[in-house]
């Protein structure tokens, strides 16, 4: 298995990996992203994400997909927005290898702090996360709001 930097190439499979994700988290339909949204956005002079590409075989198995933010109280942080590997394929490492670029990454880069989330009932990952020293804050929701929230609220 090998992990290097995504490119555009790789988009239609990291789209694919994306839609496995939803239907993982009982979200089938909630994919709107697609190929041309990834190359559009992943691809330009400034892009909004990066990505971590696991191989095996030349075939994409898994995907770490990271963006920077800023924090107020810690100045430049990673957002990993999301770590997939194929269902056929866990177990196998892959996701540990992905996890550790993005680690290796945040140390390169001097980022104060790595974040992500974690469904609560995905408890496989959670015990994850904390056997690899993260903390999983317990005391925080996370809060959304989609575009349609957005449209309901301007016209108000």
């Amino acid at each position: 298995m090998i992990v290097r930097k995504g490119n555009q190439k790789d988009m239609p499979a990291v789209l694919d990996l994306i839609k496995e994700l939803a239907i993982f988290e009982k979200e089938p339909n909630a994919v709107v992203v697609t190929v041309d949204d990834l190359i559009r956005d992943g691809f330009k002079e400034n892009p909004l994400f990066y990505t971590f590409i696991a191989e095996v075989n030349s075939e994409i198995i898994g995907i770490a997909l990271y963006y920077y933010r800023y924090s107020t109280w810690k100045g430049k942080t990673i957002h990993l927005e999301d770590l997939i590997v194929k269902e056929t394929m866990r177990g196998t490492g892959a996701g540990y290898a992905l996890y550790s670029e993005i680690i290796k990454q945040g140390k390169k880069d001097n980022v104060r702090r790595i974040e992500w989330a974690v469904l609560d009932w995905n408890q496989n990952a959670i015990d994850f996360y904390e056997k690899s020293g993260a903390k999983v804050l317990k005391d925080w929701y996370q809060v959304q709001m989609d575009e349609f929230g957005i449209d309901e609220f301007l016209n108000k």
